[in-house]
């Protein structure tokens, strides 16, 4: 039996071991055309694409990360043994191809230099992980409850559920948390084989149970414009417009900017924060 038989034999065992009841899932019909969980099911409990999950279990599993194979271990109720024999199986698994990871675009010079021509709005770029890559100074301001505890790049999808702080930094974090997940599932849609994706997916899965609870809602959504409600530590609350474009000289890049109607408590907040920002001493443009 080949190593890829070994997988796909063990995955497909152990989904067909499990059923939806003892998952914590209902179980809707009265009939079900397969044992156990339907391999949808699986990559719901795991957290990662249901593209990706049935790669796994085609028996190719180069390239998955732990927080992936801890997850799924999770999702198949894996004893100690079943689970080394998982981890045992990866490291065996060939190298990944050249899809197992989708590269980040290296940011060029230039754009930096935009973002820094904008003085009087956030503006920042980011890619499909929602990883911040650039900033203004404005941006850094803004976003300091998040950017003052990460390394960089900061990643606010990571802010929104692992950060305690993000329920008094987004005055409707539910939905925020509800988004967030869908702009998630969205990305992977479109790029399974991300590796880095996956991970990020994983690690969230594997540690918040708000985002594993919005992710099982298979809810979708895009990042291209709408509003936010911030509360900052310094100038309180703001009422924020946004709007987002991918770059068209480096696709896979997004750039934000977020605005506030002129004459509002919002605008005359964002003002006085620029204000402070001003005073403070430069840090790195990256930050």
């Amino acid at each position: 039996m080949s190593h890829v038989d070994d997988v796909r034999e063990f995955l497909s065992g152990r989904r067909a071991r499990v059923t939806p009841e003892q998952a914590g899932l209902p179980a809707y019909g009265g009939h079900r055309r397969v044992k156990g969980l339907r391999r949808e099911e699986v990559a719901m409990l795991a957290g990662v694409s249901v593209d990706y999950y049935v790669r796994l279990e085609r028996g190719n599993l180069s390239g998955a990360s732990d927080s992936v194979l801890e997850s799924l271990a999770r999702a198949l109720q894996l004893d100690d043994v079943e689970r080394e024999y998982l981890y045992d199986l990866a490291r065996q698994s060939p190298a990944p191809g050249p899809r197992s990871r989708t590269a980040s675009p290296k940011l060029r010079p230039v754009v930096q230099q935009v973002l820094d021509a904008i003085t009087d709005a956030p503006a920042w770029v980011r890619n499909s992980r929602h990883d911040f890559l650039a900033t203004n100074r404005l941006a850094r301001a803004l976003h300091a409850p998040m950017l003052e505890h990460q390394p960089h790049p900061a990643n606010s999808a990571r802010f929104v559920f692992l950060d305690p702080a993000a329920p008094g930094f987004y005055r409707e974090w539910e939905r925020v948390a509800e988004d967030t997940a869908g702009f998630l599932r969205q990305e992977a849609a479109h790029a399974p084989y991300d590796r880095s994706l996956q991970e990020l997916i994983g690690e969230l899965s594997t540690q918040s149970e708000v985002f594993r609870r919005n992710w099982a809602q298979h809810n979708v959504r895009t990042h291209r414009a709408g509003t936010k409600k911030l509360h900052h530590p310094v100038v309180g609350d703001l009422d924020l417009n946004f709007e987002s474009a991918e770059l068209t000289s480096q696709p896979g890049l997004i750039l934000v900017i977020y605005t506030a109607a002129p004459g509002s408590s919002s605008a005359d907040a964002l003002n006085l924060l620029a204000s402070l920002a001003a005073t403070e001493p430069e840090q790195s443009p990256a930050r």
